[in-house]
């Protein structure tokens, strides 16, 4: 049995051990599919990068900027941890999880059913997107519950967990991975920039 959890919080765990970067005040976990993702026959396939932001990356920008919170205007320094473009050991455990798991037309969406009567996104991205966030989101969770995160930046910090957009399951993702409230100020910002 594949224990995909498992193996995202070690790489997470041997990842973020590494940073030693003065300032860091939050973590990208950014959980994106593109058309141009493409594995093994499929496309629109979900890829993971790990990053953070520092102080000095926003210019120290007030508590609720843009500047600070929006990932556009962060350094986007990432680590792939399930890239299709690497074809890693990531990305071929994400595929043998989805097989074992029953998780078939990966990278499909129904656009016709992604939409509630107001045209608002209702979606959950294409298949095998939503299944591989909440796994990650989980982590994510363990990782700040576990005061691994905490421990190693000597104060709480929040994991946003993000695509481009900030739609309604990552933003329900990213509350779900700061259980404590570490990405609080994240939530504030993004109500006062209308990003939710």
């Amino acid at each position: 049995m594949i224990d995909l959890q498992a193996y995202l919080e070690k790489r997470l765990h041997d990842i973020i051990l590494t940073w030693n970067e003065n300032g860091i005040y939050a973590i990208s976990f950014f959980v994106y599919a593109n058309e141009a993702y493409e594995y093994n026959g499929y496309s629109n396939v979900t890829n993971f990068f790990v990053s953070y932001n520092t102080e000095n990356d926003c210019g120290d920008a007030g508590e609720l900027s843009e500047r600070r919170w929006n990932y556009a205007f962060w350094r986007q320094n990432e680590t792939p941890i399930i890239s299709s473009d690497d074809e890693n050991e990531g990305i071929e455990i994400l595929f043998a999880w989805y097989k074992e798991n029953g998780i078939d037309n990966i990278g499909y969406e129904d656009y016709n059913n992604c939409y509630d009567a107001d045209m608002r996104y209702i979606g959950k991205g294409p298949v095998g997107y939503y299944e591989l966030l909440s796994e990650i989101t989980a982590v994510a969770s363990k990782l700040q519950k576990s005061g691994f995160i905490k421990n190693k930046f000597g104060r709480p910090i929040p994991i946003i967990i993000h695509d481009l957009e900030y739609s309604w399951y990552v933003m329900e993702a990213t509350e779900k991975a700061n259980p404590n409230g570490e990405a609080d100020t994240f939530f504030a910002a993004a109500e006062e920039l209308g990003f939710v």
